[in-house]
C-alpha cells in the first residue's frame, strides 16, 4: 500500500470516527434533555423513538458544526503524537467541549450563551462522550499512518 493511500484511508477513517462522536455526542444530550424533562421511554412508547429517530441525527449536524475546529486541533494533536489511550480522547472532547462553550460565552448573541451549571455539565459530558466514541472507531489507531510498519 503507497503512502498516499494510506493518507486517503486515514482521512477517511478520521472522518468516520467524527460522524460517530458527534451521533454519540447528540444521543448523550437527547437523552439527558428527555430525562431532565421528565419525558421517559415508558411514558410514551411511540412518541419517544420516533423523536430521537429524527432528533439524533438532527442534533448531531450542530453538534459537528460547532465543535469542528476545536475538533481539528484535537486529532492533528493526537495524530501527531500518535495517542491512543480512551482516556486522551475524553478529556479532549471535554477540552473542545469547553472552547465551545467559552466562545458561546463570548458570542454578542446574549440568548445563544449557556449560563445553567446544569447544561454547562451536558455539554462537556456530551464531550466526553463523544471523544470516547472517537476512540472506539477511530482513535485506537490514532498515528498508524505515518509509521513504518516491518
Amino acid at each position: 500500500m503507497t503512502r498516499f493511500v494510506a493518507y486517503i484511508v486515514r482521512f477517511a477513517i478520521i472522518l468516520f470516527g467524527y460522524a460517530v462522536a458527534a451521533l454519540a455526542a447528540s444521543a448523550f444530550l437527547n437523552v439527558l434533555f428527555l430525562a431532565s424533562s421528565g419525558l421517559m421511554a415508558h411514558d410514551q412508547p411511540h412518541a419517544v423513538p420516533a423523536s430521537l429517530i429524527f432528533s439524533v441525527p438532527f442534533v448531531a449536524l450542530f453538534v459537528a458544526y460547532f465543535a469542528f475546529l476545536p475538533s481539528v486541533a484535537v486529532i492533528l494533536v493526537a495524530e501527531i503524537l500518535g495517542r491512543r489511550d480512551w482516556l486522551f480522547y475524553a478529556l479532549a472532547g471535554a477540552v473542545v467541549a469547553g472552547v465551545f462553550l467559552g466562545l458561546v460565552d463570548h458570542a454578542d448573541d446574549t440568548t445563544f450563551a449557556v449560563t445553567n451549571t446544569s447544561a454547562i455539565m451536558a455539554v462537556i459530558g456530551g464531550g466526553m462522550v463523544g471523544g470516547i466514541f472517537y476512540w472506539f472507531s477511530a482513535g485506537r489507531w490514532a498515528g498508524s499512518w505515518w509509521r513504518n510498519e516491518p
